[in-house]
């Protein structure tokens, strides 16, 4: 960047290629653009903060171990997969 305070910025060399229904992709990139923005750039920054939501977090440090009832973790997981589980 021009004054040099952003890190250089990084390559995109990656493809996600989805499948969705005409209507709602047209009905996304009609509203990126009366918002002046990419459907691109929305696309990436959904990726970014998803990605950093559900990052697994850091162990406990010493100071919070063993607190009851305090949570670092500003929002629980809300469901669990049930691949894998047998059935009885």
């Amino acid at each position: 960047m021009a004054d040099g305070s952003r890190k250089q910025k990084e390559r995109k060399d990656s493809q996600l290629i989805l499948r969705i229904n005409g209507k709602d992709r047209d009905d996304f990139v009609a509203l990126c653009e009366a918002l002046d923005t990419s459907a691109a750039r929305e696309i990436r920054a959904f990726i970014r903060s998803f990605v950093a939501a559900h990052a697994p977090r850091e162990p406990a440090t010493s100071e919070t171990e063993g607190l009851i009832g305090e949570s670092t973790d500003p929002q629980p997981q809300k469901r669990k997969s049930k691949r894998g589980k047998k059935r009885k």
